[in-house]
Parts: structure tokens; C-alpha cells; sequence
């Protein structure tokens, strides 16, 4: 049987985003600077001077150093600016970024980005973990990020590859998030289910047999609950049914499986279902593409 913690690393390993880089370079003088309203998680990393990070529903702003970044999970209502104070952080005019200097004495240097997480289990997982998270760099706990954030740092020096500095910041993130799980930092969603003795060895048989015939009363057998209160206590600790996290794992299993070359037929009754039809429904529905075509897809790369 797997360990809760390994459970909970299966699940942060099992994150699958895409990391973009939209801006890397310096403000100065008075500035702010913000991705609400974009709908999208984003990133922002401190390589030089510092600046203030204001959360609406926050009084209290955020002094972020070099060193520093914010890692913001939901589309929230926040800017980033030179300015301490709230009200003059929002009147601060929004500035066109300029190259980075590493040898300047004034201003922030940013790295920042957008993460794009798959849709499915990694949704799901994001559902449950903070609307923001800051990684700060005297963080005793933080050897491995301030290595990464090292990398990053030195990639800034000079001719900043986007390629590279995506994919620290990709690495970076699963290490911040590691790092939030292992300091026992309150987390909601499937990683909390995961923590839970009772439902953590159900969420084991359900990623290892995704395609057996689950049932709310099979599974419920496994908690040692009814039917009613093993659905219950499901909810209120994953924020997701027991079918809708089935459905997610179903799903995940069948894009690997696509991906090793399988036909869409062989998938479709190792995952649970009895018809091809079906199977392409739910598949469609829960990733946006036919199961055929992303094969074809797969097979092209």
C-alpha cells in the first residue's frame, strides 16, 4: 500500500501545466503592474530591487525581495507596485517594462508568466491547493527552491533563454508546492484527501484500477461508512463527487494510454467503458478533443 505522503507526492507529480513567460525585464520609478482580468495563474519571480504585492481583501501588502516570488493560482484582484501604500499603488501608472540591468541600483527585475494546467486531475488538484502562495528566499525549509530560483537567477545575467527560464519555473513551482505539503499547510481537495487515513487507500485502488466497475457502494464498502456518509464526508473533504474524481483518473489513464499508441477501442474498455460511443463522449466532454484525434495528434509529435 502507498504511504499518504507518497500518495500526496503521486499527486503533485501528476500536475500537468504548461509554463509561459510574458514578461522578464525591469520597472522603475512609480509603476504598477497586474494579470487580473486575464483568467489565467500566474507568476511573478523578484531577480532584482524589490516591490509590493497588494491582495484585494488584504490589508496588509506584501514586501517581496530579490529572491522572492508570488505564485498566483486563481485570477485574483492584485497588483504588484512600488508603492507600499494601497490607494497610491493603484494610481501608480502602468509602465512599459524595460530590459534588465543587472548591474542597476534601482528598480525590480521580474520574471513572470502564466501557468496553464491541464484540464482534468490537474484542475482538480489546483482546486485544492491556495489562491496565492509567496515563496520567500530565507526560507529555512527552501534549500531546493533557492537552488532553482539560483538557476534563475543566473539565466538573468545574460542572454535569458525563455526555454529555460519556463522550465526552472515550472520545477520551482512543484518544489514550492512540496514544500507547502510537507510544512503541513492546511490544503483542500484531493491532497487533503490524500492526508485522510480513511479515504487515502480508496484513492489508491482508484488510481491503480481506474477501469473496474466503481460503484458509490463499493467504494464506500472500502471507507467502512454508508453509502450516504462516505459520500458526504467525499465531498466535503475533496470539494469534488467521488464520480467526478473517477472520471478525472479514467481520463489521465486514457490520454497515457492513447499516447503509448492504443486504439481508441482497447482504451476505452481498459478505462470502464462498455462502448466505444461512450468512452468518446466522456473523453470529448472532459478534454475537449475526440479520443481518435488525439492520438492522431500524439502520433505526429
Amino acid at each position: 500500500m502507498i504511504s499518504s505522503s507518497h500518495l500526496v507526492d503521486w499527486l503533485l507529480e501528476s500536475l500537468e501545466l504548461d509554463t509561459s513567460l510574458f514578461h522578464v525585464g525591469r520597472y522603475c520609478g512609480a509603476w504598477r503592474a497586474s494579470t487580473h482580468g486575464m483568467g489565467r495563474a500566474s507568476f511573478h519571480l523578484v531577480v532584482q530591487g524589490h516591490c509590493w504585492l497588494h491582495v484585494d481583501g488584504h490589508d496588509q501588502p506584501e514586501r517581496l525581495e530579490a529572491g522572492d516570488a508570488v505564485f498566483l493560482l486563481r485570477d485574483l484582484g492584485y497588483r504588484l507596485s512600488s508603492d507600499q501604500d494601497p490607494a497610491t499603488a493603484c494610481a501608480q501608472p502602468r509602465q512599459t517594462m524595460q530590459a534588465l540591468a543587472p548591474a542597476a541600483s534601482d528598480g525590480v527585475g521580474l520574471v513572470c508568466g502564466f501557468f496553464d494546467f491541464r484540464p482534468g486531475l490537474s484542475s482538480l488538484i489546483v482546486e485544492g491547493l491556495a489562491d496565492w502562495i509567496v515563496l520567500r528566499a530565507n526560507e529555512p525549509a527552501g534549500h531546493a527552491a533557492r537552488t532553482l530560483f539560483g538557476l534563475i537567477l543566473d539565466e538573468c545575467q545574460g542572454t535569458a533563454s525563455q526555454t529555460l527560464l519556463e522550465r526552472l519555473t515550472h520545477l520551482l513551482f512543484l518544489y514550492v508546492l512540496r514544500q507547502q505539503v510537507n510544512a503541513g499547510t492546511p490544503l483542500r481537495g484531493l491532497v487533503a484527501l490524500a492526508r485522510q487515513p480513511g479515504f487515502s487507500a480508496l484513492l489508491e485502488q482508484l488510481i491503480d484500477q481506474p477501469g473496474q466497475a466503481w460503484s458509490l457502494e463499493t467504494m464506500a464498502a472500502l471507507t467502512g461508512l454508508s453509502r450516504s456518509a462516505f459520500f458526504k464526508r467525499f465531498v466535503d473533504c475533496a470539494g469534488q463527487s467521488p464520480g467526478q474524481v473517477l472520471l478525472a483518473l479514467r481520463m489521465r489513464h486514457a490520454r497515457h494510454l492513447l499516447q503509448a499508441g492504443n486504439t481508441v477501442e482497447q482504451v476505452g474498455a481498459q478505462v470502464g467503458y462498455q462502448s466505444v460511443a461512450a468512452f468518446t463522449r466522456a473523453f470529448a466532454k472532459a478534454i475537449g478533443v475526440q479520443p481518435g484525434a488525439y492520438r492522431r495528434q500524439h502520433e505526429q509529435r
